[in-house]
């Protein structure tokens, strides 16, 4: 098992503008934020990423069809043999906007937050769903591959069915869902909803219910199990191999900055910023050590501590940031 996803997946954050300000959003993205990400930086990282082992470009937000130039990169990843996946709130998924992602998105992952009124508060929009809803027909139409992510808090368990209904409706092939983590406008306004390990167990169970009731739909629910994380293989500081081969996702934010895992993990931890150098160099002079000691920490005190189900990518976060990771790593400076 790798030690995060199962692909070699590059996630990339081109742009923080989007046309909603989502309570739960861990890049704190929105209207007024107008951080965009130069496209040649991303093409450049993408011809590095292949020989590195990734094979999956995932293209987030913000909102991602906000991105001028996201023709461009799908593009470019489609010609280096990439698969490509893009996450959406759905709402400017036009009849002409599909028909200009058609043959360049392998998956769209559209974001479904429960029930109409749970979706409406999550994305701090009074008929955020009913535009949404409105638009999936056409993504049905559009022959383009497609599924729902959900958030999973403390309170909202009992709606996973009603996503899942959703999917059965409109022809979407996957749920996923995610549990809520206290990072970026989340950390403010929901801290008191990232859902306990009771929580995540009672995710699971239905998630295996659900994708037994509705056998056209794959529920896949991001909690781990002990066995899960007993069987990840990490490397051996200095021989590991490709990267691709054993860390994804590789997270490229905003501003250039390079990190494991997930977007604003712990900088300390960083490979350095596409802005100072290419990808590849980045890649050849990180010392991947302090990231493995601590997954390899993580996972020790999993297995010590008896719970039944976790959030891996939440633990190995927080631990980074008790590690002292938010200090700012040094980056190098080309030239």
């Amino acid at each position: 098992m790798r030690l995060t996803a199962d692909r070699g997946i590059v996630q990339v954050h081109p742009t923080r503008r989007c046309n909603l300000t989502c309570l739960h959003c861990y890049s704190s993205s929105g209207p007024r934020v107008d951080a965009t990400t130069p496209v040649e930086l991303l093409t450049g990282a993408l011809d590095d990423a292949v020989p590195l082992g990734y094979s999956v470009l995932s293209v987030s937000g913000g909102e991602p069809l906000l991105y001028r130039p996201l023709l461009e990169l799908l593009r470019h990843a489609r010609s280096l043999g990439m698969r490509t996946t893009v996450t959406t709130n759905g709402l400017l998924l036009s009849e002409r906007r599909l028909g200009e992602l058609a043959g360049l998105v392998d998956v769209l992952a559209i974001s479904v937050d429960g029930r109409p009124e749970t979706h409406d508060v999550m994305r701090n929009s009074p008929g955020a769903f009913a535009k949404l809803h409105g638009r999936l027909a056409g993504v049905a139409r559009s022959g383009i591959p497609f599924g729902f992510i959900t958030t999973l808090t403390q309170r909202n368990v009992d709606e996973i069915e009603d996503v899942v209904l959703l999917a059965e409706r409109f022809g979407a092939a996957l749920v996923q869902v995610h549990p809520l983590e206290p990072v970026g406008a989340a950390s403010q306004n929901l801290r008191d909803a990232v859902p306990d390990g009771q929580e995540l167990g009672f995710a699971m169970f239905e998630g295996i219910m659900q994708s037994a009731a509705h056998r056209g739909v794959v529920v896949h629910v991001d909690v781990a199990r002990p066995a899960e994380i007993e069987g990840i293989d990490l490397p051996d500081p200095g021989t590991a191999p490709r990267l691709g081969d054993w860390l994804s996702p590789l997270v490229i934010e905003t501003d250039g900055l390079v990190v494991p895992m997930t977007y604003g993990f712990a900088r300390r931890f960083a490979l350095g910023s596409l802005e100072s150098a290419a990808l590849c160099d980045l890649a050849a002079d990180w010392d991947e050590q302090p990231f493995v000691e601590l997954c390899a920490r993580v996972r020790a005190t999993l297995l010590d501590d008896g719970r039944a189900f976790f959030n891996w990518y939440e633990e190995v976060r927080h631990a980074a940031v008790r590690a002292g990771g938010a200090q700012q790593l040094p980056l190098r400076v080309a030239g």
